[in-house]
This record gives C-alpha cells, sequence and structure tokens, in this order.
C-alpha cells in the first residue's frame, strides 16, 4: 500500500511512496509522534536526480526487512533538498561537522526535538571495509538511544553548539585589490593541463567564470580573461557538454571533463547559458555563442512544462529493460556510445570520422565499452559537417529509453532561467527565447504566489507547501531585472521592487539576511535556537546573501532607493573574509562586488516604441560589459522605474542617459558614443 509520500507534490518523495517504510514528510506531525513513541527521528534527504539516492532506496527502503526495522525503532522522514532546502542546509552542516564530508543520500538521527545526534551519507545493505551497512547503523542507534540517552543527548548538544556558533565572519565589502587578489588566487588553483580550477571531482564554476568577465571588462586584465576563456573553452569541448543534445550534466569525476556525473540540473543550465552568453558579449567567441544557444534550445525542449516553466532536472539513470522486459537503472545509458554505434547511425564515411571527432574507443572512456561523446578537437572548417552529423546523433538517441524528469518547479531557478533565456533572446536576436522567459516570469508570478507570500515549488500548476527562501526572492528579482532590461516592460521591475522590499523587511537581522523567514522549531533545536542558517559561500548556485546582494544593488540604480544600495552593500560585507579565504567559493558574491566598484553604471534609454534610434541605442546598452550594468528603456513622460523619471529626447531624437557611482553623462543619441561608455565591442 502507498505510504503518506503519496500525497505529495514532490517528485523525489512520490518516488517513495510504494516503500514499506512509513514515511512521514518533514513537518510537526512526524515530530510529534516521536515525541509520542519517544523515539529518534530518522531523516534521509536527497533529490529526485540523484544516482546514489536510488541505489540506497533500491538496496534499503524497497526491502521489507530493512523497512520493518526502520518502522519499529525511528519515526522516518523523507526530505526533498530541492524543496526544503533549510532542513538540507542544517542537516548538511550536522553532517559535514561530524564526519568531514556531506553529500546525499544524506542520512541523519535527531531527538524528537530536532536536535541532530548522529549523521552519515549512503550506507550500503551489506557491511563494506569502510562503512557499516545500514542496519547497522539502525541498531547501534537504536540501542544508544535506548540505554545510552545521556550519551546521544550530549552529543547532539556539542553539535548544536557548534553549528548555533556558525556566523558568516565580519568584513568589508571587497574592493579592487581584495579583486585583484582572489584572480591571482583563482589563477594559482588553475588546471593548466584541463581548465577549470583543482582537481577531481570537477564542477562548472560558472559563478566564477562570472566574475571574471566581469572583473576583465573593468580592469581589462588579460590574466581574468585569459582564466575564463580557457576554462569555457574546455567545458564546452568535455564529455560534461552534451555535444549532441546541447546542455551540461552535473559534474566530471575526472580532472580532465571527460565522464560526467549524468545528471542535469535546471540551475547549472542556466547559469552556463548565460556566463557563455557574457564571454560571447564579451569577445565575439563563436563557440561560446554556439554553446550558450544550445544549452538555451536544450531548457526549451527538455525542461520547459506545459506550463511554460522549467523542470528542475533530468535524472543520472536511464530505465534500461531487461531481457524479459523489466527496467532497471542505468547510468548515463541515453548519452553514451561505442564506434560500433556511430557507425551503424551515421555509416562508413560519417561514422569513422565521428568516432575520431568524439573520442570514442575500443576500449571505452565510460563503462562496459562505451564512451561519452566530446569534441577532441575543434571541429572548426569542418563545422558544417558537424552540424549535420550532430543532427543525425540526436535524431538516432532520441529513440532510446530516457532518464525520468523531475517536473517540479523551483522558484530560484527559475529566476535564474529567466535571465538566462532574456537576455540571450536580446542579445542574439531570438524571439523565441524571449517569449519563453516572458512565459516563465508570468507562470511564477501567477502561480507561485499565495496570499502575498511566495512558495518555494509547484509541479503540473498547483503550488507546493514549502514558503520560498531567501534565494527564491533574490533569483526571481535577478531574473526579473533581466527581463525588464530586455523589454522595457515595466510589470517586472515593479514586482523586483516589491521582492526586493520584502527582502528587506522580512530576511533582515541586525546580523544580517538570513535564508528563511519563518524559522522551523526543528531547525531552531539542531542550531540551539541560533535560528536560520546564512551561508554566504556559493555552491551549485549563487547563495541567499550573494544573489539578494546583486539584485538590491541592480534595485538600488533602477530605483533611486538608497536603501537598497545600503541593504547590498551589508550583504556584501560578509565577502571579504570568504573572498580571502577561498574565492572559488564565492564567485557570484565577487562578481557582485565587482559591479559595487564599478558603480554600476546605470543606462536609460528614451524613445518612441518601435523607433529604429531607440531600438540601436537599446541594442547597444545590452551590449555592455560594465559589470552589473542596469539597463532600462521607456517612452518620454515614462516615470516608473525611477531611472527613466525627468529624461526626455535630445532633439527630437532617442537618447541614453549613463550614471556611474552617482554621477551622470551628457545624453547621447550616438549608439558609438553608448557603446564607449558602457564596454559594449564595436
Amino acid at each position: 500500500m502507498p505510504n503518506r509520500l503519496a500525497r505529495s507534490t514532490s517528485p523525489y518523495l512520490l518516488q517513495h511512496a510504494d516503500n514499506p517504510v512509513d514515511w512521514f514528510e518533514w513537518g510537526p506531525e512526524a515530530f510529534a509522534e516521536a515525541r509520542r513513541r519517544d523515539v529518534p527521528v530518522l531523516v534521509s534527504t536527497g533529490y529526485a536526480a540523484c544516482h546514489w539516492c536510488h541505489v540506497m532506496a533500491h538496496e534499503s527502503f524497497e526491502d521489507p526487512t530493512t523497512a520493518a526495522e526502520m518502522n519499529a525503532g525511528f519515526v522516518c522522514v523523507k526530505v526533498d533538498r530541492e524543496e526544503r532546502p533549510d532542513v538540507d542546509a542544517v542537516h548538511m552542516a550536522a553532517t559535514t561537522a561530524m564526519t568531514g564530508q556531506g553529500g546525499w543520500p544524506m542520512t541523519t538521527f535527531c531527538t524528537p526535538d530536532g536536535a541532530v545526534f548522529f549523521a552519515g551519507t549512503y550506507f550500503p545493505d551489506r557491511p563494506h571495509p569502510q562503512l557499516p551497512s545500514f542496519r547497522q547503523v539502525l541498531a547501534a542507534v537504536g540501542d544508544a538511544w535506548r540505554e545510552r540517552r545521556e550519551e546521544v543527548l550530549a552529543s547532539s548538544g556539542r553539535i548544536a553548539a557548534a553549528l548555533g556558533a556558525m556566523a558568516p565572519p565580519a568584513g568589508n565589502v571587497p574592493d579592487a585589490a581584495a579583486l585583484d587578489a582572489a584572480v591571482a588566487a583563482l589563477a594559482a588553483e588553475e588546471d593548466t593541463v584541463h581548465g577549470g580550477f583543482g582537481g577531481a571531482p570537477k564542477f562548472p564554476p560558472s559563478m566564477v567564470c562570472e566574475f571574471l568577465l566581469r572583473h576583465a571588462a573593468r580592469t581589462g586584465s588579460e590574466q581574468a580573461a585569459g582564466l575564463v576563456d580557457r576554462t569555457l573553452t574546455a567545458m564546452a569541448r568535455s564529455g560534461t557538454a552534451d555535444q549532441v543534445g546541447g546542455g551540461f550534466a552535473r559534474y566530471a569525476v575526472d580532472a580532465g571533463w571527460v565522464v560526467p556525473h549524468f545528471e542535469k540540473m535546471l540551475y547549472d543550465n542556466a547559469l552556463l547559458a548565460r556566463v557563455y552568453l557574457h564571454s560571447f558579449r564579451a569577445t565575439g567567441n563563436a563557440e561560446h555563442r554556439r554553446v550558450a544557444e544550445l544549452t538555451c534550445e536544450f531548457l526549451l525542449r527538455d525542461l520547459r512544462t506545459p506550463q511554460g516553466a522549467f523542470a528542475a532536472s533530468l535524472d543520472a539513470d536511464t530505465p534500461v529493460p531487461d531481457a524479459d522486459g523489466t527496467p532497471h537503472a542505468v547510468e548515463g545509458a541515453t548519452y553514451v556510445w561505442t564506434p560500433g554505434d556511430l557507425v551503424e547511425v551515421l555509416g562508413i564515411d560519417d561514422g569513422p570520422w565521428a568516432v575520431d571527432l568524439l573520442g570514442v574507443t575500443d576500449a571505452g572512456t565510460f563503462e562496459h565499452g562505451t564512451s561519452t561523446a566530446r569534441l577532441t578537437r575543434d571541429p572548426g572548417p569542418e563545422r558544417e559537417r558537424w552540424e549535420r552529423v550532430r543532427e543525425r546523433l540526436a535524431a538516432a538517441r532520441a529513440d532510446r529509453p530516457q532518464p525520468a524528469r523531475d517536473d517540479k518547479v523551483v522558484l530560484a531557478w527559475n529566476g535564474l532561467a529567466v535571465a538566462a533565456l532574456a537576455e540571450a533572446g536580446a542579445l542574439l536576436a531570438r524571439p523565441d527565447l524571449l517569449l519563453a522567459a516572458r512565459e516563465a516570469a508570468s507562470f511564477l508570478l501567477d502561480v507561485h504566489r499565495v496570499d502575498g507570500r511566495w512558495r518555494r515549488v509547484s509541479r503540473d500548476g498547483v503550488v507546493g507547501a514549502p514558503a520560498a527562501v531567501l534565494e527564491d526572492l533574490a533569483d526571481l528579482a535577478e531574473g526579473l531585472l533581466a527581463l525588464h532590461a530586455a523589454t522595457g516592460e515595466e510589470r517586472w521591475s515593479t514586482v523586483a521592487a516589491e521582492l526586493g522590499r520584502e527582502v528587506r523587511e522580512r530576511f533582515t537581522t541586525a546580523d544580517g539576511l538570513v535564508d528563511v523567514a519563518d524559522v522551523d522549531p526543528a531547525l531552531s533545536a539542531a542550531r540551539a535556537g541560533a535560528g536560520s542558517p546564512s551561508d554566504p559561500s556559493d555552491g551549485a548556485t549563487p547563495s541567499g546573501t550573494s544573489a539578494a546582494a546583486g539584485a538590491l544593488l541592480s534595485l538600488a540604480a533602477l530605483t533611486g532607493d538608497a536603501g537598497f544600495r545600503e541593504a547590498a552593500e551589508r550583504a556584501l560585507s560578509v565577502f571579504g573574509a570568504v573572498a580571502e579565504a577561498a574565492p572559488r567559493f564565492a564567485g557570484w558574491g565577487l562578481a557582485v562586488a565587482e559591479a559595487f566598484v564599478d558603480g554600476p553604471r546605470e543606462v536609460a534609454v528614451v524613445g518612441a516604441a518601435g523607433d529604429a534610434g531607440t531600438a540601436a541605442l537599446h541594442r547597444t546598452a545590452l551590449a555592455g560589459t560594465a559589470p552589473g550594468l542596469v539597463v532600462t528603456r521607456g517612452t518620454p513622460g515614462t516615470t516608473v522605474p525611477e531611472l527613466l523619471a525627468h529624461r526626455g529626447l535630445v532633439d527630437g531624437r532617442a537618447a541614453a542617459y549613463v550614471c556611474r557611482g552617482q554621477v551622470c553623462q551628457a545624453p547621447t543619441t550616438d549608439p558609438a558614443d553608448l557603446a564607449r561608455q558602457v564596454g559594449a565591442r564595436g
């Protein structure tokens, strides 16, 4: 019989609805039941596209014997980390504090009040040399709870005290010297052989690349420009890039970017589409333009929902039928090739050529003699041949079993997608991409705001219960500001300003920004009453703090509201210490600091709708590379946003008004003059 998760809107939780485990969703009901029974709470956290989450589910949660032990000794709670990032953050901090590392699946045990006392990640169904079996863990934790309760409570107290003491380090907004130092530190960590930073596993450093692009634009640094160009080019030709269908996998398991972990996340692809677009904008690199377009097309083809928003992810695994037709999960099965596959699809002329170009070997670069597809060289003069081959491979691959899709719509990640699509539509003259950005934004505004409060997730057009967190409001504001810049439509800037005010009013404390406005009591207990976690460092996405800093800084320029700038400066002040210690984990914070140091520059384009001069100035403004450039467009007499107020035509012609650091230049009617002022390529 299905368990309680059958009522969930989360695709990840629904994957566990038929488990024999008596799962609860996270909430007061679960903790009340634990108090009633006087048993610990077992919290299992993961997400729909996670390969090892599926493995642990199959080994343990689908096993009746293991499930019976879980049900007898614990109240069992399933958490979708993408729906409840607040729960995930606190429990991941506890796991990392106890074990020195974290990841998913995450397995934590806590008291009925929510204090974590034991934590780990994946546990197998049989003991390994370095890992006990999951059933051994259940037995040991249950025994400790019954027989050594004081030790358990002391352990939870130590963890809670450590987590409660966590606070963003005091510091200052990174200045020009600190930003120079961050570039030097990143250069020291560059993998000069394979591109990127550090070793395996290798994650796409999209936000670090955004910082480097902005630094190069502001300072002319060849070092920063070279770092970002080499990194983006290496990723573009790698096995993490889907050479056939577009888009990127989550990360590479090796330093050479050959073998990816095949899950494809909305947030990665939104951030990567935007940074490749910005690289093209700055340099004219045609390869980076193609990657940006292919990634946007992947979003529209594979992640777009019927309602016009974007799904969270594609699974790492593909269900492949056995001989008897029973499907079993195979990682990467949709994407990999053998030389024989390529010859079969492409024929004797193009097949061997593609084998060589894509690095497909007889021995295989992945598993079972298969290889990932990667560009071993720039196709260059053979680009047209490669495009024809790519289309044929895509058609053949469409006939294979496909990975499952997590159709959950996450507010923050959709905000990032809106930003990428809006900018790509405007810069690349792709009205289809701009229309997609509009439709996604409209859906978010119509569905994810309930009784004046924002919700984090929806599915099939139905909004879920989890409240929006800081990153949701900030990333949505970022997307709406990009959409306003691309279209000049007032609706988007108005809602962005409302979001900014909500961030100031509900997510700001005396110590800075917090990630959640309404603290869950069980999470307060886990942090010894310290309240909501607020980690300023950037991970797979911009942190709530850095995302809010960027949106607030842009809103200050757009509206003239000094309170937005003050809030942005306070948010940025935590990045001085983070940038100095670990710039790889402060990419978006550093990118926003670049905008702060540069001004940011503001451009108001004023002219009649449909006028060619207005359109030329607007295109030029959007092509500007000045860090954090804020652009708006309107007709004479427009007063919203404030940046347009009191600006009119010049000698009867459309004009652009450029300001920087509260100092304005004379208006210009010449696109070439405007290009010089905003750093647009000629």
